[in-house]
């Protein structure tokens, strides 16, 4: 689980091909039984997403749940990271798993198409009722539409923005990018003065070049995916992208040391004033300690098509069907999704809210990184089902598996070529990925 200071804001999503392959079979779950209810309450089970006082406020904003007349309480507990998915996989099976949680990224995707999970199509309904609906960001609810129903609600985001130093770009002479042209020229002088032009890492636990490079398929139109949700790695713009990424690299302009980076390695680059360029999530420079404003987020990168795009995973909420009471479960996510304002007001979370309104806060909108995030990068922002709309099962192989860490590996150190890496990428995809 990769922490931060304040923050744990994408780690659900990592490794879930691998615990999945490990983790028991569910039973089949039947909707309705009370095994799941703590004796009459709606069991909701929640994540380290931050500090403990984040657990600490979850836990109180649970409790303060006053439910309408015959409708059930709720009732809270907090879910390590460590073996989290065989956690949910036994309690599941045995139907004393919860009725709402959060949990992995992709997680609602694997139990809903093991059965397991209870459609939010009615809690949607309830908030185009009281507004909310009209309050998410653009395009935040769409990957969770399936043929089906809503397969769960997202309540942040963990986006992949550029970042740049100011004071780096000044010694080298040059401008913060728009264009793949201008990156390279950029990274050739921040070479010259002994600075990072695209700076990443591969290292233990950290994913970074894993997004990196699929971020950089998405900004040239690529994506693993076919628009209808089948495999297309050897498309012709991941090639021309993946072939970007190795002329960056025998420039120079990534480290070759980052394929063993560490995130704490990748930090202390930005940190000791390294790092020029690259790519990271929201808070960079909160986590690293530096909000003088020589760290900031850099301007969108249009590809050689003109294409923009970024990678952001949506993390979520769902339910599930073995809970006492459908209609509780549905009247407490409700009222949830209403009060996540408070984990931004009280700056218990770095992840990016899903409602505008919260991005309006003060306490949101008073940082200048924030808003830039919000207005430039998350309308073009893509998840790891692009060129997809929709997210499934399939996507947890590619975010969890051995695949893409391979990939982005053999990308930044420049092994082999661009073609031969997509091959090797798109073979790894293939065994793992049901068809």
């Amino acid at each position: 689980m990769r922490r931060t200071r304040t923050t744990v804001t994408r780690r659900g999503f990592l490794g879930l091909a691998v615990a999945a392959a490990a983790g028991p079979a569910l039973a089949a779950c039947g909707g309705g039984s009370g095994s799941s209810g703590g004796g009459g309450t709606i069991k909701f089970w929640d994540m380290p997403w931050g500090a403990p006082a984040y657990n600490d406020a979850a836990k109180k904003l649970t409790a303060s749940y006053t439910p309408a007349s015959g409708a059930l309480r709720a009732s809270y507990q907090t879910i390590q990271w460590s073996n989290f998915y065989q956690t949910f996989s036994s309690a599941i099976a045995s139907k004393t798993g919860p009725a709402v949680s959060t949990g992995g990224g992709f997680q609602a995707f694997q139990f809903e198409q093991q059965g397991a999970i209870a459609y939010a199509d009615k809690v949607v309904d309830a908030l185009r009722k009281n507004g909310q609906f009209d309050d998410f960001l653009p395009g935040v609810l769409d990957p969770f539409k399936s043929e089906k129903g809503y397969i769960a609600l997202p309540w942040q985001l963990d986006m992949r923005a550029m970042w740049y130093r100011k004071s780096l770009f000044d010694k080298a002479g040059a401008d913060a990018p728009t264009d793949w042209p201008s990156m390279l020229a950029a990274g050739r002088a921040l070479k010259k003065v002994g600075a990072v032009g695209f700076a990443t890492g591969a290292g233990p636990g950290n994913f970074f070049a894993n997004h990196a490079v699929i971020q950089m398929l998405l900004n040239n139109g690529g994506g693993v995916w076919s628009p209808d949700g089948q495999l297309d790695v050897m498309n012709d713009r991941n090639l021309e992208a993946t072939e970007f990424m190795y002329e960056l690299g025998s420039n120079g302009i990534i480290d070759p040391a980052a394929v063993s980076y560490t995130d704490n390695n990748l930090q202390a680059q930005w940190k000791d004033k390294k790092a020029a360029y690259g790519s990271y999530a929201a808070g960079l420079d909160q986590r690293i300690g530096d909000t003088s404003g020589d760290l900031t987020v850099a301007p969108v990168v249009a590809g050689p098509h003109g294409d923009k795009a970024t990678l952001v995973f949506p993390n979520n909420i769902m339910m599930y069907k073995n809970t006492p009471s459908q209609e509780s479960s549905e009247a407490f996510l409700v009222y949830y999704m209403g009060q996540l304002k408070q984990y931004w007001q009280q700056r218990l979370l770095g992840g990016l809210p899903v409602f505008k309104s919260i991005t309006e806060l003060p306490e949101f909108a008073g940082d200048a990184n924030n808003v830039t995030i919000i207005k430039e990068w998350q309308p073009i922002a893509k998840t790891f089902g692009a060129r997809s709309t929709a997210l499934d099962a399939n996507v947890a192989v590619l975010d969890g598996g051995q695949a893409i860490t391979q990939f982005a590996q053999t990308v930044i150190t420049g092994k082999g070529n661009a073609k031969s890496a997509l091959k090797a990428f798109e073979d790894g995809l293939k065994s793992a990925v049901k068809s």
